[in-house]
């Protein structure tokens, strides 16, 4: 899949949580750790479905990847490159580590704006 297909996939980027973190989806579909708040969602089962986007830095350049977590299953929905200027003020940001990152700040911007979200 790519930008463009997301792009014209309505149902898709509506079903997008653009505040969930990698952290947060681990909580929510395999541990009993701390969310949000306990409001948010109604129960924690295998019917609950997540859409989130993250950036992995573990190869050479990041990777911006849509997963979708339901219950303890994930699917990687699709894979992407991200603009030079954008891989290099996210990479400062985060000191260069490597790691699973929440999609946020510039990244976050540039994404809604390729998407129309």
């Amino acid at each position: 899949m790519r930008l463009k297909d997301i792009k014209k996939d309505h149902n898709l980027i509506n079903s997008v949580d653009w505040e969930m973190t990698p952290e947060e989806a681990i909580a929510l579909h395999l541990e009993w750790g701390p969310l949000r708040s306990q409001s948010y969602y109604n129960s924690r089962d295998n019917n609950n479905e997540t859409v989130y986007f993250v950036i992995n830095t573990w190869k050479k350049n990041p990777i911006l990847t849509l997963v979708r977590r339901k219950g303890f299953d994930s699917e990687e929905l699709g894979s992407f490159d991200l603009p030079k200027d954008v891989i290099s003020e996210f990479m400062q940001g985060i000191g260069k580590y490597k790691g699973v990152y929440a999609v946020e700040g510039k990244v976050k911007d540039w994404l809604k704006k390729e998407l129309n979200a």
